[in-house]
C-alpha cells in the first residue's frame, strides 16, 4: 500500500498547489449518489471537489476532537492523583504536584487512546 510519502515525492507544484495524484472511490446507492450531489451543489462546488473537502475535513475534527479528549483526561488524571492523597489527609509539596503534572502529561494520550479503544471494542455478551 502506498504510503503519504509515496504521494509526495511524485507529486509536483500545479498552479500553486501540490499536484493531486491518487485517486478514492466508493460505491454508493442511489439515494446517497442524489444527496451527494445535493449537497455539492448547495456548497456551490463540482461533486469530486466538495467530496475532498468532506473527507478531508472530517479527519481534522477527528483529530481535534481527539486533542480534547487528551485534555478531559488528563484533567480527570491530574484529579485522582492530587485528590486521592489529599483524601488521605497527606499534604502534597510543590515537588510533587509538579511530578505529577509531569507525569499527566506523558500519560493523557496514551490513557485516552486506550479509553476510546475500549468504548469501540464490542459488548461481549
Amino acid at each position: 500500500m502506498p504510503t503519504s510519502g509515496d504521494f509526495q515525492q511524485t507529486a509536483r507544484k500545479l498552479r500553486g498547489r501540490v499536484r493531486r495524484i491518487a485517486t478514492l472511490s466508493t460505491k454508493l446507492t442511489p439515494q446517497e449518489m442524489e444527496l451527494m450531489v445535493t449537497a455539492s451543489e448547495n456548497d456551490g462546488r463540482a461533486l469530486g471537489e466538495w467530496a475532498r473537502e468532506v473527507l478531508l475535513r472530517e479527519i481534522k475534527e477527528n483529530n481535534r476532537e481527539f486533542d480534547l479528549v487528551c485534555e478531559v483526561v488528563g484533567l480527570q488524571l491530574l484529579l485522582m492523583n492530587v485528590l486521592a492523597p489529599m483524601a488521605r489527609g497527606e499534604r502534597i509539596t510543590a515537588e510533587r504536584f509538579q511530578g505529577i503534572v509531569k507525569s499527566v502529561q506523558t500519560a493523557k494520550v496514551k490513557a485516552a487512546g486506550e479509553m476510546l479503544s475500549r468504548r469501540h471494542q464490542p459488548k461481549e455478551a
